[in-house]
This record gives structure tokens, sequence and C-alpha cells, in this order.
């Protein structure tokens, strides 16, 4: 196998995981339209190559590089509503997407950088051209856009504008930009309100039962007690109701801007 072939060859989510951690970082550049520092990242594996070992012909899967989205600390716009360290929710999201079992966050680790300490979240090659309006448009997606939706009900998410759902080019939907969440106070903010009225699958329930009897677990370092205790009371409630809300017309529900 040639070496151009076995760097495409995909990486289990802990293998990036490490990479993530112990890559060298390099800035590449700032994302345009983001109100705190954002920056595109190329990360090198530390010492060479990343290897992947148990391949079906013998052979380990290597990874030589990858590109992030870095977020430090010290770029966050202070908020009155939330304390510093943005970052660290952008952790906790992923972290709970994991114990869901849903994989709806990219695999993001909290880690110093050029900047110093942040979240570093794997880059998602995704059609930009796609974010939620268009993706609902097809009802091939609406399932997942479903587990999305309840996702944000879960976390609390005040920010979920419509272009942070993300078609990656693997035909799986992203959500990202995750730091506004895990406010111990109702402040939902989202696009997804088309499910509103409609059961929540049971499966769906049933994960989030699971995933309550777990925590607090790895979100202890990311979150306060309050914001954990918040997640308990969150999904207690939509256990309980079994159904997606609709959208109040007098509450600020959406974000601004949409998309």
């Amino acid at each position: 196998m040639h070496q151009d072939q076995r760097a495409q060859a995909p990486l289990s989510s802990s293998d990036l995981l490490r990479f993530l951690r112990t890559g060298e970082i390099t800035i590449k550049g700032r994302m345009p339209w983001s109100s705190n520092a954002t920056f595109l990242v190329e990360l090198t594996a530390a010492g060479g190559e990343l290897t992947q070992g148990g391949s079906t012909d013998g052979e380990s899967v290597g990874l030589e590089r990858m590109h992030g989205v870095y977020k430090p600390g010290r770029g966050e716009r202070p908020l009155w509503d939330f304390p510093d360290g943005l970052y660290r929710r952008e952790v906790a999201a992923w972290e709970l997407s994991n114990m869901l079992g849903w994989g709806l966050v990219p695999e993001t680790v909290m880690r110093n950088g050029p900047h110093g300490e942040g979240s570093v979240q794997r880059f998602i090659d995704a059609d930009f051209e796609q974010h939620y309006f268009t993706l609902y448009e097809d009802p091939a997606h609406h399932e997942a856009l479903r587990t999305m939706c309840v996702f944000d009900l879960l976390i609390n998410n005040t920010d979920r504008k419509s272009g942070h759902c993300l078609l990656g080019r693997d035909q799986h939907i992203y959500g990202i930009d995750n730091g506004l969440c895990f406010h111990p106070d109702p402040k939902i903010r989202t696009v997804i309100w088309e499910f509103g009225g409609e059961p929540i699958p049971a499966g769906l329930l049933g994960d989030i039962e699971r995933c309550l009897e777990g925590l607090p677990g790895p979100l202890d370092p990311y979150l306060t007690h309050d914001e954990i205790d918040g997640i308990r009371r969150r999904g207690t409630y939509l256990l309980e109701r079994a159904g997606f809300p609709e959208a109040d017309p007098h509450g600020r529900c959406y974000p601004w801007p949409l998309v």
C-alpha cells in the first residue's frame, strides 16, 4: 500500500483525540465572522507519523497532519451572562455528545496552544453551501436534525445558528460553535423549531436516561456543579415531556443572525 493511500484511511476517534492533544500547532489564519479569536490551525504529528494498528491488511494507518480549529481563552470577548472559559464548554459539548453516543460534535480537546490554553477541535471538511435551512429541505436529514435539536435542548444552546450545522464530506451532520451552552438558566436560542409538537424518538430518550445516570463523568473538569445540575434538570424535563417543544412567539428563542 502506498503512503498517500495510507494517509487517507480513517483513524479512530481515540487516535484523532491523541493527535489533537499532542500534535504541534501552526496557525494558518483567523476564521472569518467569529466574534472571538478563532484560528484555523494545522497539527503536525510530534516526532513523525501517528499510527493506528490493526488494519485488515496487517499494515498501520498513518497520519502526518490534520487541520483543527483553535479557540484560546485569552481571545474571548467578555460576556455579561457567561463567565470566562467558553472554550471549556466547547470541550464539554463534545464530551456530552460522546456520552450520548450521538457523534454530533467533532473531536475536541483542551490544551495549550500558541495563544495559551484553549480548545482545539477537528476541522470538518464540509459543503459550506449547506446549512440547517438547506439541510432541512431534504427529509433524509430529518433524523439527524431531530437529534441535533434534542442535543441543543439538553445543553441549553443559546446560539444554534443555521451555519453551525455542517454537512461533512462524509455525509454526517455536525454541530459546531458550542461555547454558548450549559447555562443553568433557560436561555435556549436555536433555529431548529420545525419539529415542535412531535414526539421525541424513544431511542434518543433512552440515550438521555443512560447519560444522566453517568453524570458528571467526564464533564466534571469543564463545568460547574450548577451547570451539571442544569443538564440533569433539562434531561429530566425532556424525559417527562417526551416531545419537542414549540417556539415561543413572544420569547427570544431565535439567535441573530439566523445564519
